[in-house]
């Protein structure tokens, strides 16, 4: 099951983050929540940011990995807050659960992946090692 381009507008008045993901069955749930700042559930579907690699959450190699990761994953949350378009990008990432690849475009048209590499966040894919734990 492909992602369609889903556009989730914000509410009126103040807007709500994007859940973090708690619990199993989250494709049979239909859930919508943020694993960490690269990987994500829209409605059931897993996803992963397409050209960006973002701190680990779940296995961090050093304690700075896991603060710049939780970091992260926050401004993402804030940045979908305020709405979000996912545009499948038709592709699928090489891990055994082979997520959807998709960019999350924000309501000024901006990648919110772009905007997390530019803010320090998170860093291109392919990556060049783990920067956050010096290597």
């Amino acid at each position: 099951m492909g992602i369609m381009v889903a556009a989730v507008a914000a509410l009126a008045g103040p807007a709500e983050a994007i859940e973090i993901c708690s619990g199993g069955n989250r494709a049979a749930r239909g859930v919508t929540c943020l694993v960490d700042a690269d990987t994500g559930w829209e409605r059931g579907v897993k996803w992963r940011l397409l050209d960006i690699d973002a701190p680990e959450i779940s296995k961090p190699e050093c304690r700075r990995e896991l603060e710049i990761g939780n970091e992260a994953t926050q401004r993402l949350q804030r940045l979908m807050a305020g709405g979000y378009q996912i545009a499948d990008s038709g592709g699928k990432d090489r891990t055994s659960d082979r997520r959807a690849l998709v960019r999350v475009i924000l309501p000024d048209g901006r990648d919110a992946g772009q905007v997390l590499i530019e803010e320090g966040l998170a860093q291109p894919w392919p990556n060049q090692g783990n920067r956050w734990c010096g290597r």
